[in-house]
């Protein structure tokens, strides 16, 4: 599995998935940052909580503005573990956890 990221593109297998759209939104029911990847017309939803942001960013604070500024400075890092749970045509979202980084 070979991932080449740069905030654009993740090649996995045979997998393409893209992070063209660096909208991203907070979700207070999830207490996670969502964000979208497209694969061809296919787009997918991915969630990263707050514990997950937390541990790639020590000291972050776990607030609205804190987790999208978190998700914002570590986005590359985010996105390619996005990449590693993509499986075409499996789901509609993804959920990313401590254990994702």
């Amino acid at each position: 599995m070979a991932v080449a990221i740069g905030v654009v593109v993740a090649v996995t297998g045979e997998t393409v998935i893209d992070f063209p759209n660096h909208s991203r939104s907070y979700d207070v029911t999830r207490r996670a940052v969502r964000f979208w990847g497209h694969d061809s017309a296919i787009e997918a939803s991915f969630y990263v909580n707050e514990a997950a942001l937390a541990r790639i960013q020590p000291g972050a604070q776990l607030d609205e503005p804190g987790c999208l500024s978190a998700f914002d400075a570590n986005r590359d890092r985010i996105c390619a573990a996005a990449a590693k749970v993509y499986v075409r045509g499996s789901r509609g979202s993804y959920d990313l956890g401590i254990a994702n980084f």
